[in-house]
């Protein structure tokens, strides 16, 4: 028997509260088809069966790792090494949980320092929180962050950001008095979208939010930006969706930025999917009152012994709610841990070689596409990641590519269908790719645009 503590006047009280007849009322919202779909599975199976069911059904996906893949746009494909699942599997990781008590938690709780500590070295900032659940809901908070330092409710949002950041943006704040200013993606010139990103400023502008590399691939500095930002007494803040490309290019933190969020999943995380994976956030040091989420931090004990504690829980359970920044509450745990074993085995030297590694890849799969007939190569200056303008539909050559065994890409198209760059290509490449993939590539690319 179930235990339903509610009575009927109970929940009719509550709706009534809220201004709706019937509890359907509340997802009014939602397509008709989308609401309990009729789901193509067998009623009754035995559990051999089923299994043999789903594994057939999987079968019909195509993993990354059997084919060329080129697939980017803000999730990557790199070697993850098994020493790291290996690690994150131990039990007294895997089935932790948040650590309110930190004397039985100090394990938990010196991972997430070590992690906090590799990111704000990363990023070129002075504090990182305990993670978050993705680099689109960090960049969302940091918008809400900007609004409490600043006092200003308009945030510029470059054309270089990813789309369905900025959607997540837009969708966080369609409910306050926000103003989201989104500048339209210029994927053939990224000076461009700087300098209309610079050119949007002005005295009523909370933060200016600027993704670098860019969705297109472009890197550039920021240094401008982040003048005229300060000048108008707005925040920067930058979004870095390849947390690999830290290891090479200069720093948000270099650049001037106030706020860094972003995707960590490239490091110590597999594609999955599409999840679980890592946000990021790291600010300076006068904003860590503001900052969302939890920050833990090194002590003594009262024998003078080194530890570790929660030191800021900025959500409304641990305080007032009228002074709590954000109801975020859970870190990613177990994915920061895997991002921070990950950084260990490699260190700095090994992330600078294998940075490199992934920026040469991509200048080889660029000078290969580049010679195909009808390619056009559009990021002058990147990372592991660029865009091509291609003669023909780019979702249309991506399924021809697809259907001769090679993931080529994600189509600009697919991103922002109303951005009106139907030709436009993302191709990202990793150190998981090889001279075959590449060929592969350049072979199904030139039948398919011919």
């Amino acid at each position: 028997m179930r235990y339903l503590p509610l009575t009927s006047d109970d929940r009719q009280a509550m709706l009534g509260k809220i201004g709706v007849r019937h509890v359907d009322d509340l997802f009014k919202d939602i397509p008709g088809e989308f609401l309990n779909p009729e789901i193509d599975l067998p009623r009754h199976k035995t559990e051999l069966e089923v299994e043999r069911h789903l594994s057939r059904m999987a079968s019909k996906n195509t993993a990354a790792g059997s084919v060329p893949f080129f697939v980017g746009a803000g999730a990557y494909k790199h070697h993850v090494p098994a020493t790291v699942d290996h690690i994150i599997q131990r039990g007294e990781f895997l089935t932790a949980y948040t650590p309110y008590q930190p004397e039985i938690a100090q394990g938990t709780l010196q991972y997430i320092f070590e992690f906090q500590t590799q990111i704000a070295q990363l990023t070129g900032m002075d504090v990182a929180n305990a993670s978050m659940y993705d680099g689109s809901t960090a960049t969302a908070e940091a918008v809400m962050m900007a609004r409490r330092v600043t006092r200003k409710k308009r945030a510029v949002i470059a054309g270089c950001v990813h789309p369905h950041y900025r959607a997540v943006v837009e969708t966080t704040t369609q409910y306050t008095d926000d103003e989201v200013v989104a500048l339209d993606a210029q994927p053939a010139d990224a000076q461009a979208e700087l300098q209309a990103a610079i050119d949007a400023i002005d005295e009523t502008t909370s933060c200016v939010v600027f993704q670098n590399p860019g969705v297109c691939g472009n890197v550039l500095d920021l240094t401008p930006l982040a003048e005229k930002a300060h000048a108008n007494k707005a925040l920067l803040i930058v979004v870095v969706t390849e947390v690999m490309s830290l290891g090479l290019i200069t720093s948000p933190g270099e650049m001037g930025a106030d706020i860094v969020v972003g995707e960590a999943q490239s490091i110590g995380n597999g594609l999955n999917f599409g999840g679980p994976y890592l946000g990021m956030f790291a600010t300076n040091q006068k904003y860590v009152r503001q900052m969302p989420g939890r920050l833990c931090g090194e002590t003594v004990d009262s024998d003078g012994t080194r530890g570790f504690v929660l030191t800021l829980s900025t959500r409304e359970q641990h305080i007032r709610r009228e002074k709590a920044t954000s109801n975020i509450c859970t870190n990613s745990g177990l994915c920061s841990l895997a991002f921070t074993i990950h950084m260990s085995l490699l260190g700095e030297k090994g992330l600078r070689k294998l940075s490199k590694l992934n920026h040469k890849k991509a200048v080889d799969v660029k000078n290969a596409v580049a010679a195909v007939d009808g390619v056009e190569v559009l990021s002058s200056s990147f990372f592991n990641e660029f865009a091509v303008k291609l003669p023909k539909n780019a979702a249309d050559v991506v399924e021809k590519l697809a259907s001769d065994g090679v993931l080529a890409g994600v189509p600009f198209s697919r991103l922002d269908p109303n951005a009106g760059h139907d030709d436009v290509l993302l191709i990202a490449a990793t150190e998981t790719v090889t001279d075959g993939d590449i060929e592969e590539l350049v072979s199904a690319l030139k039948g398919a645009v011919a």
